[in-house]
């Protein structure tokens, strides 16, 4: 387990949900993955999603499968109408430089020192 402030600071991290404080979540896991359907049927409640996607839909599938937080690649970063929709359900909305294979790489290390 770990506190998502944790991985915010080792990815440079910005909080694009600021009424939310990443000290309060916590993962214990990551899912990377751009396709939808996917992240529905396969990730777990409790873990971090990497994407680049970073439309309205994204909040919903979080919502739906008990994502916290969702961690956008490359400095992507979400629209207000996403922020919004994000903060109301409770999920954290991260945005970082680094790609995808480096976010995932990274939270592996601090899931499992």
């Amino acid at each position: 387990m770990l506190k998502l402030s944790q991985y915010q600071e080792a990815i440079g991290g910005v909080n694009c949900t600021p009424e939310l404080d990443p000290a309060e979540i916590v993962i214990d896991g990551g899912y990377a993955c751009d396709m939808l359907s996917d992240v529905m049927g396969s990730a777990k409640a409790g873990q971090a999603w990497i994407t680049i996607m970073k439309h309205l839909n994204t909040i919903a599938v979080a919502s739906l499968t008990g994502i916290p937080a969702i961690v956008f690649a490359k400095g992507n970063t979400p629209d207000p109408s996403v922020v919004e929709k994000a903060t109301v359900e409770g999920i954290c909305l991260l945005s970082s430089e680094l790609d995808t294979f480096s976010l995932a790489g990274t939270l592996y290390a601090l899931l499992n020192r």
